[in-house]
């Protein structure tokens, strides 16, 4: 039986910080990272998604974290297809993907950023999220083989927001391409009532890793505000119905990470921590993780939902792609 780790994507939402989460004297960059990695074993990265990520803040979150604690780090937006802002180019670079001297530079940037939790052993993976426009066909395998090619020895995960991907008479073609990378899929929890609607597959497609990134099930999920999208609540039975999903994953992989993305107030860290308690009390006390000590248990609610920022210790706005 694999690992299961749980937690959060991103730990400095503004949202969060202002929901009273992070208690008195422990706000700053570094106290707040402290807190969060003394009660769960995983966060996500999303600032890297916005900008390039730093080797300082890279070396300044491995030496902050505990043994064993891990970051999956979101690829930057014109690895993955998304617009990028020139703005947040460095040396005055294009956002132009197609320019093989940009693209090859932004690469560099990217791998030395993270190069220190590589050498920490803490980056538990790198999470490819694609674009819904982002559909099964040539052009797509020949992007997914080039990332593949520039991340040969990373672990990397891999999002698909197209439904199609995992749709009944594409789903294995899918988990054999991603397979044939050693890419690990990533599963997702999202609202199954609107056109594009992932389905909640598990596919596993690397013995490494498997990954489920939980959305939320908000309605406005295609469509609404960044605040309207990710307000949700997960209630205890929501999350039960994962728990056999995620024991067939931890069975067939060396790790699982579920990572809560429902970024609103403190409502990701709650359903972590009610996801933590419902997998210990599932597994037998041998297969269980040691953990640090948790929080005590208080009912989710989604309360207010500011404008969020990236989980970074940078004050810029965040995210909208999530």
């Amino acid at each position: 039986m694999g690992q299961i780790l749980v937690g959060t994507c991103s730990w400095t939402d503004r949202a969060l910080v202002g929901s009273g989460w992070y208690p008195p004297g422990r706000r700053d960059a570094e106290g707040r990272l402290r807190h969060y990695a003394a009660r769960f074993p995983v966060v996500e990265v999303d600032a890297s998604y916005y900008a390039l990520p730093s080797e300082r803040n890279s070396r300044l979150w491995a030496e902050r974290t505990p043994d064993g604690f891990v970051f999956d780090v979101k690829a930057f937006s014109l690895l993955t297809g998304h617009p990028t802002r020139e703005a947040v180019m460095p040396d005055g670079l294009r956002a132009e993907p197609r320019d093989p001297a940009v693209l090859d530079e932004v690469w560099a940037r990217f791998a030395a950023g993270i190069e220190p939790l590589r050498e920490a052993g803490r980056l538990g993976s790198v999470l490819f999220q694609f674009p819904p426009w982002f559909r099964p066909g040539q052009r797509a395998e020949v992007f997914l083989r080039e990332c593949a090619e520039r991340t040969e020895g990373w672990p990397v995960a891999v999002e698909f927001r197209h439904p199609s991907w995992w749709e009944p008479g594409q789903d294995e073609a899918s988990g054999a391409l991603l397979t044939r990378h050693g890419m690990a899929a990533v599963a997702v929890d999202v609202t199954q009532t609107l056109p594009s609607s992932v389905p909640p597959v598990t596919p596993v497609t690397s013995p490494r890793l498997s990954v489920v990134r939980f959305h939320g099930r908000s309605t406005a999920w295609g469509t609404g505000s960044k605040e309207d999208r990710f307000r949700h609540a997960y209630d205890e039975d929501e999350l039960a119905e994962w728990l056999p999903r995620v024991r067939r994953l931890a069975e067939r992989t060396e790790q699982v990470h579920d990572l809560f993305n429902n970024c609103c107030g403190d409502a990701a860290v709650r359903a972590a921590e009610t996801m933590t308690r419902l997998i210990d009390r599932d597994q037998p006390v041998a297969a269980r993780l040691p953990r640090a000590r948790s929080a005590p248990a208080v009912p989710p609610t989604p309360g207010p939902c500011p404008t969020p920022e990236r989980s970074s210790s940078s004050s810029s706005p965040r995210r909208a792609a999530g």
